[in-house]
């Protein structure tokens, strides 16, 4: 084993993300990323602090052929229940999968936030006497659509779940990737990452300046009630495609981030959220469609969905600082 996959193998043991090894020897997480994807190396001052904080001798660290070490003092070892080994091909299936699914889910998510819209359009049409429908027929064939996008959205959602069911390991265990692997993704979440960064930033934009056609249209025919419902509605296709976008690249993303234990995917995470977060979505979709039923606010409660992300976030990081203060 070389230098990088030591580095890896050792920081996985201790339960550490690249951003808390970083902290701890005082060095950026881009520096302990490029140790570990092979693409440069510790200077030796590093490598003694490498030796001191993982309980192992310089020698194990040095030369590729030493056999590895008795598990490090002072260090917590990680539950061998749960642990997995994935294997390259493995990896290949799993990145694969996410490819094949980015679209599919994103597109579900794009159909459930579109899907009031023609009841919002025949409910303001037939108001304002544009449409020779009664508000009952402009109700029902309205909630017909609805129903039939959300019914396409889960389909795709379960369809696309039951295929990925082989890999929920990744998101739960403690894995133990083969040589290599981490090399791979590394490579590819750094080729993508300027348009990762890219589409982030103009699904947010287009999330915040969705609004501006309302105002627009309000300005400009505001003594006319059906240019606020055709605000609204530009409203969410503004949303829609804003999220699209955002879903489009977060996907992937996390792939890598699961094979990895980074971001919202390291040990100390798993432990602490994947309890949890089946039944705080289950929670989140009952509350979205209780409140948009009961008041046919559909134009409005699609926001339940980013507050109830941000919310999310902020849970596991409360949980995870409580689990370290014990």
């Amino acid at each position: 084993m070389i230098l990088a996959d030591k580095i890896i193998d050792l920081r996985k043991k201790a339960g550490w993300s690249q951003e808390e090894l970083a902290e701890k020897l005082g060095v950026s997480r881009q520096s302990v990323s490029k140790w570990e994807g092979a693409q440069s190396i510790p200077d030796m001052n590093k490598i003694l602090q490498l030796s001191t904080l993982f309980g192992v001798s310089t020698d194990y660290l040095l030369k590729d052929n030493l056999e590895a070490p008795e598990p490090m003092a002072g260090l917590e070892e990680p539950e061998a229940e749960g642990t997995t080994f994935v294997s390259m091909e493995e990896a290949n299936a799993f990145l694969d999968y996410k490819a094949e699914s980015t679209p599919r889910i994103a597109l579900g998510v794009l159909l459930c936030i579109l899907s009031p819209i023609t009841l919002i359009l025949l409910g303001g049409a037939q108001e304002s006497g544009r449409l020779p429908l009664t508000e009952l027929q402009a109700s029902m064939i309205g909630l017909i659509v609805l129903l039939l996008m959300v019914a396409g959205a889960v389909l795709l959602f379960v369809l696309t779940g039951l295929k990925g069911n082989r890999f929920e390991y990744l998101e739960k265990n403690v894995l133990d990737t083969a040589y290599g692997v981490s090399g791979m993704v590394k490579e590819r979440m750094q080729r993508e990452e300027g348009e990762h960064n890219r589409r982030i930033a103009i699904g947010v934009v287009l999330c915040v300046l969705a609004a501006i056609p309302l105002f627009v249209l309000l300005l400009w025919r505001g003594d006319d009630e059906f240019y606020g419902v055709l605000g609204v509605s530009a409203i969410l296709v503004l949303a829609a495609v804003g999220v699209y976008t955002i879903v489009k690249t977060s996907i992937p993303w996390s792939g890598y981030q699961m094979l990895l234990e980074q971001g919202d995917y390291t040990r100390a995470r798993k432990r602490s959220t994947s309890k949890y977060g089946g039944i705080y979505w289950s929670i989140v979709t009952a509350v979205y469609l209780a409140v948009s039923f009961l008041t046919q606010r559909w134009d409005m409660t699609w926001i339940i969905w980013p507050v109830a992300g941000v919310l999310f976030g902020v849970v596991g990081e409360i949980g995870k600082g409580k689990k370290g203060n014990q």
